[in-house]
C-alpha cells in the first residue's frame, strides 16, 4: 500500500517530470479514468479502464511538449483532489480539475474535467 503522501510525490514526478513509471505507479491495475471535456460531454464522457488504456492515454499526454503543474491538492484516506495546469510552447493553456478515489493507496477511480484554449 502506498501512503497518500507518496501518491502525491509520485504524481508530481510523473506529470511534472514526464516520468511514465512514476505516473502509472499511483494507479491500480483496474483503475477507471473518466474524462469530461469539450469533446466528451457529461452525457458521453470518455471512460478508460485498466492499466493498458491508462498507459496509452498517458503516453499521448506525456509525449506532448507541455509543462505540467499540480496545485490545490486536498487529500483524505480515500480521496485525492487536485488541479493540473499545463502550457504549450505557443502559450496555449489546459486546465484540469481532478477527483480521485483511493483504495489501498492507489487510485481506483478518477474523474477529470478539462478545458483548453482554442487559440493562445
Amino acid at each position: 500500500m502506498m501512503p497518500i503522501s507518496e501518491v502525491s510525490r509520485s504524481l508530481h514526478r510523473g506529470l511534472e517530470q514526464h516520468d511514465m513509471a512514476s505516473l502509472l505507479d499511483v494507479y491500480d491495475d483496474s483503475a477507471e479514468l473518466t474524462i469530461i471535456d469539450k469533446n466528451h460531454t457529461p452525457s458521453r464522457p470518455q471512460v478508460l479502464s485498466g492499466r493498458d488504456a491508462l498507459e496509452r492515454h498517458f503516453q499521448d499526454l506525456l509525449s506532448r511538449p507541455t509543462s505540467h503543474h499540480i496545485g490545490d491538492e486536498v487529500m483524505s484516506d480515500n480521496h485525492y483532489a487536485y488541479t493540473e495546469s499545463c502550457e504549450y510552447p505557443d502559450g496555449s493553456k489546459v486546465f484540469t480539475s481532478v477527483m480521485a478515489t483511493l483504495k489501498d493507496g492507489k487510485i481506483v477511480k478518477e474523474v477529470d474535467v478539462t478545458s483548453w484554449d482554442e487559440n493562445p
